[in-house]
């Protein structure tokens, strides 16, 4: 069983522009640029009046699921080159005081637990990292970057064979949201 023909319609705010040069997407606005591969047989793209179109047709359940993941895709790329993503994290010690500073593409996180070996997390991306105290914050355009920069963050201070409840100590993401600026 099979749907004949859906389409989902991305409305386009003003100054992003979608270009389609099959298999890459290119959709450009205030903040950048940013290029994902949207290939398929069965999914098309096409861009009229200010509102981005994916139709697909003859579609199986895969298929269908796919067109749902790219409008996804789409929708976070526009908002990414209109506003922007924002992570906050918070640094926090009970037991040793941490040291969180940015070397180069990679965060360098300084005795975490009186270690004496630094712990680094990897910047993906064309991101921009502020450290604030005992405040990190991550902006950029592509979601999937800032979300992957601060998981990055998140996983260079988890503890092993301490208990949780006592050492808390960590970095953990405490906001998610799209910049209005």
């Amino acid at each position: 069983m099979y749907i004949e023909e859906l389409t989902h319609r991305i409305p386009l705010p003003d100054g992003v522009t979608v270009s389609y040069e099959a298999p890459h997407l290119t959709v450009t606005g205030s903040r950048g640029s940013l290029t994902r591969n949207f290939g398929h047989a069965q999914i098309d793209f096409e861009v009229r009046d200010c509102v981005a179109c994916i139709t697909g047709r003859r579609l199986r359940r895969r298929e269908k699921a796919l067109l749902g993941t790219w409008r996804a895709h789409l929708t976070n790329m526009v908002t990414g080159v209109s506003l922007g993503f924002r992570y906050s994290l918070k640094i926090i010690y009970s037991h040793f005081p941490m040291k969180v500073s940015q070397r180069g593409n990679r965060i360098v996180i300084d005795n975490f637990l009186g270690e004496k070996a630094p712990r680094f997390a990897p910047v993906q991306g064309d991101v921009d990292v502020r450290i604030k105290g005992d405040a990190i914050t991550i902006e950029g355009s592509d979601r999937e970057h800032v979300g992957q920069t601060a998981a990055n963050l998140e996983r260079a201070t988890v503890l092993k064979n301490r208990d949780r409840r006592v050492f808390q100590d960590g970095i953990y993401i405490t906001a998610r949201q799209v910049c209005h600026e």
